[in-house]
């Protein structure tokens, strides 16, 4: 009988040992998985980098989760900001969800996020048929008040509010069949009004090379959005490796008032699909950020120029050699991995202090068919 009770208590420390283990490991394996899903970006000179998302739906219009998932999702993704933009007009679980309320959303995640290092922003989404089609109305005061027949009516209530409004899914082929974006006569008159602030460029799984000429022909903020209704981990492939598309503000500090001053100033970078699309003002420093020189040594006696460089971002940046030097392993084109660090051999034909290697950036879009330039600048020790 003890012998028996001494194998009991001998197999019950195991099996605890066992569990103690495994439930370590399941941690550390989720964890891992959490911070690897996180979008990182460094910051750019005068400004944080903030992630932002502000375009996703719950149950409260045509969503299928709950406003809280929204917030969690958004944590694990390392957001900064979001906005829940419910439909203003179509409210399709109404009936199993009746609400009078249009700030039910908003006022869910907000509490949900009040232990948290995430900015909710309200907003709500302007629902009618093309022209004007959708747009969302964030930085609002009370979505109740946009419930109006007439669509101007509304974005002038939302200036009254004073809101930063953007047009959604301008080449959407529910709305253009073609799927070419283009403006009507009812979004000249927004925008000679100052009713209309910025464009979705991307939206969802789709990009949009005509709203970003918009963008750049009327002045708007360049936008883009992950359009959320089910969920992000399915709808974008998070768990294989994916991520949502989001808007890269860069604001003076983490607050609304100040993301809402680098909204209307413009200051966007949209990241989809491992894409960067932004004005170069922008778009430029983000990848010089990103790409730091380490070290740079002659490789023995050679004039064999070794360089090694750390990327420090998101994005598998996609480069094409446009510098007269060639490179002992790559040929003219190079990709420097995200959250990696790479070795680039530079034959420089002679011994030099300083060499300056121009790239196009083949992932990073300026305009329709148009790439940055960069100047790689490396010191020699």
């Amino acid at each position: 009988m003890k012998f028996k009770l001494h194998l009991m208590k001998k197999y019950s420390v195991l099996f605890f040992a066992i569990f103690l283990i495994s439930s370590t490991t399941a941690q550390e394996l989720s964890h891992s998985h959490l911070s690897n899903r996180k979008i990182e970006f460094p910051d750019i000179k005068g400004y944080n980098t903030l992630i932002c998302d502000f375009h996703q739906h719950t149950v409260f219009s045509d969503g299928s989760v709950w406003p809280d998932i929204r917030v969690q999702e958004s944590l694990r993704d390392g957001l900064d900001a979001i906005s829940i933009t419910e439909h203003l007009e179509y409210q399709p679980h109404k009936e199993d969800i009746p609400h009078k309320d249009r700030n039910r959303a908003y006022q869910i995640a907000l509490n949900e996020a009040k232990n948290h290092d995430l900015i909710v922003v309200s907003g709500s989404e302007i629902t009618r048929s093309m022209p004007p089609g959708h747009s969302n109305a964030i930085f609002i005061s009370d979505a109740n008040k946009l419930l109006k027949e007439d669509p101007i009516a509304v974005f002038k209530e939302a200036k009254v509010q004073g809101a930063f409004v953007f047009w959604n899914h301008p080449n959407w082929i529910s709305h253009v069949k073609d799927g070419v974006a283009k403006l009507n006569p009812i979004h000249k008159q927004l925008l000679k009004d100052n009713l209309l602030h910025g464009i979705e460029v991307v939206n969802e799984k789709t990009y949009s090379d005509e709203a970003l000429q918009i963008a750049l022909d009327y002045d708007l903020t360049i936008m883009g959005t992950s359009d959320i209704h089910g969920l992000v981990d399915w709808l974008f492939e998070i768990p294989e490796g994916g991520h949502r598309p989001v808007t890269l503000v860069f604001a003076k500090d983490k607050t609304e008032n100040s993301i809402r001053e680098a909204l209307f100033e413009k200051r966007t970078v949209v990241y989809f699909n491992n894409l960067l699309i932004g004005r170069e003002k922008y778009l430029k420093p983000l990848i010089l950020e990103s790409l730091k020189v380490l070290e740079a040594k002659y490789i023995g006696k050679s004039k064999v120029l070794s360089v090694t460089v750390e990327n420090n971002s998101d994005v598998d940046y996609q480069l094409i050699n446009n510098s007269k030097y060639s490179f002992h392993r790559n040929s003219d084109i190079v990709v420097f991995k995200a959250h990696s660090t790479s070795e680039l051999e530079v034959k420089t034909l002679e011994i030099v202090r300083s060499v300056d290697i121009e790239f196009e950036v083949l992932n990073a879009v300026l305009a329709p068919n148009t790439h940055p330039k960069i100047n790689l600048k490396i010191e020699i020790i």
